[in-house]
């Protein structure tokens, strides 16, 4: 039941009744799980809940993780994930260390073997929290029925509050189904901290003194709530802008300060960069940048949503942390009142030129008429057709790197990618949080038929829920991203080819969805109309040249 916040109420009930009142009093509307007799009591209470709490269970508990993981993202309320004990819990691994590494808001419970035979070998019985530990912000077990009011409510609160992440909490069989009592307090989540305002206005001096600065989003702008300052500091101060995670978006595609495409030159060239809401891993060169043409590489500032985010690797010209619309507005104004108005107007329009060319470049390979197909003629088609509030999905290697280049979303929200984790098989969950968080919008998952291996059953939770989305997949029947790396390094390939031409739409049509194959890339814009006409799970499996690989200069290493 909602709650109106600051009140709080005494409540009695069994755990699994506690527990949901909590969830709910937090937000929560969907429970995502698959059935195990650990956690009834958990279905119990949401069944018996007034009003009701969504049950969404799915064939594989990856995918309820990863599930709670993207409803975080999207919602950036915390998401529910409840694993029965065991390989329950444990197969949710990856999915609660994409959380971490991403700062995605889930809570997962996870049932527990009865703490009466604990030590007897009961079934599933093993000590979980010691393996949850190192991938989340808190991981503990409740005791006891009377431990669970409290204890729901302080997972809640730390996975939401900055820096969000996944907590995991586990409670005992026997104690599940006993009755307790307590507390309900109203839902919260703990703002960031008041930022320095000496540190912005240092920043603020270093930006007045930059020829060439370059300001990098990030996901955690989105997730602080920080998303109409970001795009107020973009547009008041004219600072070139590149955008990563779900940073993408933020400046909305096309935006003539959006330099994504420009990416090289606006890093390479730079003299400062100001680095807001994402670590500076291998994504960001790890926070070296510039240094093009002999000169010295750029000076960086990295602003975090809280102190532990900092770079502690990075050679950092000057730091700052908290509230990030805080950071954001307070750079703003410090920087409007400098005595020296910057003009970096030159800089400006040499970045839009080149995006002016890349995007010229890419205009011939997304209509490629290639046979086979080129995949970035996948996106040639598919990009038109995208509606302002799509929300589109990465799940791939190869496939979805040309994505990342191609697909720039025009509102802030709209994009879900695994983050530095780099974890495949998170697709049909975030697919299917995706149609429940945003049920009028258009959601499009991109697909590796690699990636698609990990997943691909959970289209049965699609049509067993009434949840269509648009799947559109790049079968190059290889995994790319390891292929072209290895005959690069060693001459030659192992382990990487996959079936050819495999018909993973006709495994979508046997799980009671629709779709096609392509292999005329004439025919991919066609077929892509008929997936969004279809109100159905609908696989568009294009078949791919596995030699057009995507050019990359990193490995992630």
């Amino acid at each position: 039941m909602p709650q109106t916040p600051g009140t709080e109420e005494s409540l009695s009930g069994h755990s699994g009744e506690l527990a949901v009142a909590v969830a709910r009093a937090h937000g929560v509307e969907t429970m995502f799980t698959l059935s195990g007799a650990h956690v009834f009591p958990m279905y119990d209470g949401a069944v018996k809940a007034e009003p009701p709490m969504r049950l969404l269970d799915v064939r594989h508990e990856q995918t309820a993780a990863f599930a709670a993981e993207a409803t975080g993202k999207l919602t950036r309320v915390p998401g529910l994930a409840v694993l029965t004990a065991g390989p329950g819990v444990t197969n949710g691994l990856s999915a609660v260390a994409q959380a971490q590494f991403a700062g995605s808001p889930m809570v997962v419970v996870g049932g527990r073997a009865p703490a009466a035979r604990w030590g007897s070998g009961s079934l599933q019985e093993i000590d979980q929290p010691p393996i949850l530990a190192p991938i989340t912000k808190q991981a503990r077990t409740l005791h006891t029925a009377d431990d669970v009011l409290d204890g729901v409510h302080d997972a809640f609160v730390a996975a939401g509050s900055p820096h969000r992440g996944p907590t995991f909490i586990d409670i005992p069989l026997d104690e599940f189904f006993n009755n307790g009592s307590g507390t309900l307090r109203a839902g919260t989540r703990n703002k960031g901290d008041e930022p320095d305002g000496d540190a912005i206005t240092e920043i603020a001096g270093l930006l007045a003194a930059a020829s060439r600065p370059v300001l990098v989003l990030g996901t955690d702008v989105w997730a602080d709530g920080a998303e109409e300052a970001a795009l107020r500091f973009v547009e008041s101060a004219g600072i070139p802008t590149i955008t990563n995670g779900m940073g993408r978006g933020l400046v909305p595609g096309g935006h003539p300060l959006l330099v994504t495409r420009a990416r090289g030159q606006a890093l390479g060239g730079s003299d400062l960069v100001i680095v807001v809401g994402t670590p500076l891993d291998f994504r960001l060169g790890y926070g070296v940048f510039g240094g093009d043409d002999d000169s010295s590489p750029a000076r960086v500032v990295h602003v975090a949503d809280s102190p532990g985010q900092v770079s502690r690797h990075a050679d950092l010209a000057a730091s700052v942390s908290g509230d990030l619309t805080s950071v954001l507005d307070g750079m703003l104004t410090a920087l409007e009142r400098v005595d020296r108005k910057p003009d970096w107007s030159s800089w400006v329009t040499d970045l839009q030129a080149s995006v002016k060319v890349a995007t010229e470049k890419d205009a011939a390979l997304l209509a490629a008429e290639a046979d086979p197909i080129h995949p970035a003629r996948i996106y040639g088609e598919l990009v038109p057709r995208l509606a302002e509030d799509s929300v589109v999905i990465g799940d791939g290697g190869d496939f979805v790197s040309f994505a990342g280049k191609f697909v720039e979303p025009r509102r802030p929200g709209g994009w879900l990618d695994p983050g530095p984790y780099g974890c495949l098989g998170a697709g049909l969950g975030s697919a299917i949080a995706a149609r429940i968080a945003r049920p009028s919008a258009q959601v499009v998952l991109l697909l590796g038929d690699g990636a698609a291996g990990f997943s691909l059953m959970d289209v049965d939770t699609l049509v067993r829920h009434d949840l269509p989305v648009v799947m559109v997949m790049g079968n190059n029947s290889a995994w790319g991203l390891e292929k072209g790396p290895m005959q690069m390094l060693y001459g030659y390939d192992v382990a990487a080819d996959l079936a050819q031409q495999t018909r993973y739409d006709e495994v979508v049509k046997a799980l009671g969805g629709a779709g096609e194959t392509v292999t005329d890339p004439r025919q991919i814009g066609p077929a892509l109309d008929r997936a969004f006409a279809a109100n159905a799970p609908y696989l568009v499996n294009v078949i791919t040249d596995v030699e057009a690989a995507y050019p990359r200069k990193t490995f992630g290493n």
